[in-house]
């Protein structure tokens, strides 16, 4: 919340504090899985999946770490694993398709709040964005079609994003900016016309106006304008969560049923769909590139593990 703190702090202990844990405690309670939450689920397999291509593809050792921005495993911790693995090279990868300072941002000050306590510092590279990477629009695209397989064709596709308030943008964040883009470059794949899709905002809280045009309110303003059949997905999410399962499939659900509309289906994340980590993995080898470390030739191996031979011998931890 971009907000000084001395407004902040009453806000968040007089109204948020009271209101909003109840209330998400309901929510997580709606989507708990047998292995717990599905975004730390998926989470987790993504990182295992990529950790497996990205051995294949460096001789040189790569250690995946996962880093949750608000809960466990914390980014302090993911690092803290980095740094017992010996990384001296850091490469984010913060899972937000399109950018915002809200979120992409926000990693970037956590990661580099911990990084202020320790006395080595890695060499850091940030993958910022990727709302427009073709692999990713290709797989978003393909999620599609592969939906659309079983489900057939609704009257109207959906595109969701996470909002945030309206003054981000009008101050400078290209959100807005790359969720339309991303939109665009889908149904440009998909050859959908504009008539048969829109792109909205969802998850706004607070008294600020936040971007439009909302989803709630689209999906009953279809229902109530007669449209039989929605499809929804919300690209801007790498993996499905509570914003997507609860609020989306559940809590859109029937606002669009019960404004008159007649079928409703929600399209999944890309989550671990195998396009979806084979562009990960190229997106980290490519932003990679000219680290040595990762992109050496197996002669580059030997002469390391030589170099690391003399440094035990002259008495670092082995």
């Amino acid at each position: 919340m971009e907000l000084p703190r001395a407004l902040w702090l009453p806000i968040l202990h007089a109204v948020i504090l009271r209101v909003r844990p109840a209330r998400s405690a309901k929510a997580y309670r709606a989507v708990w899985a047998e292995d717990g939450s599905p975004l730390l689920s998926i989470a987790r397999r993504q990182a295992a999946a990529v950790q497996t291509r990205l051995t294949e593809r460096f001789v040189g050792p790569v250690k995946v770490a996962l880093g949750m921005r608000y809960g466990n495993p914390s980014i302090p911790a993911a690092l803290a694993e980095l740094r017992q693995a010996n990384a001296r090279r850091i490469l984010v990868f913060p899972l937000y398709p399109q950018y915002s300072g809200s979120t992409t941002a926000s990693v970037f000050d956590a990661v580099t709040r911990e990084l202020q306590r320790w006395r080595w510092l890695p060499e850091l590279r940030f993958i910022n964005q990727y709302h427009d990477e073709p692999a990713y629009i290709d797989a978003v695209a393909e999620s599609i079609r592969a939906h659309w397989t079983t489900h057939g064709e609704p009257e109207r596709l959906l595109f969701s994003f996470h909002g945030i308030p309206k003054d981000y943008f009008e101050s400078g964040d290209p959100y807005f900016c790359h969720c339309q883009k991303t939109a665009r470059l889908v149904t440009d794949r998909l050859g959908l016309p504009s008539d048969r899709w829109a792109l909205t905002f969802q998850s706004r809280v607070g008294f600020k106006e936040w971007l439009k045009p909302y989803t709630d309110e689209t999906l009953k303003a279809w229902g109530a304008d007669g449209v039989r059949s929605v499809q929804v997905l919300s690209p801007g999410f790498s993996a499905d969560c509570l914003e997507t399962i609860e609020e989306i499939d559940e809590e859109n659900r029937g606002y669009f049923l019960g404004a008159g509309g007649k079928e409703f289906s929600y399209i999944h994340c890309l989550n671990d769909r195998p396009d979806h980590l084979e562009m990960m993995a190229g997106l980290i080898e490519r932003h990679s590139s000219g680290w040595a470390e990762v992109n050496r030739t197996a002669a580059d191996a030997a002469a390391l593990a030589a170099r690391r031979e003399r440094a035990v011998a002259l008495g670092a931890a082995a």
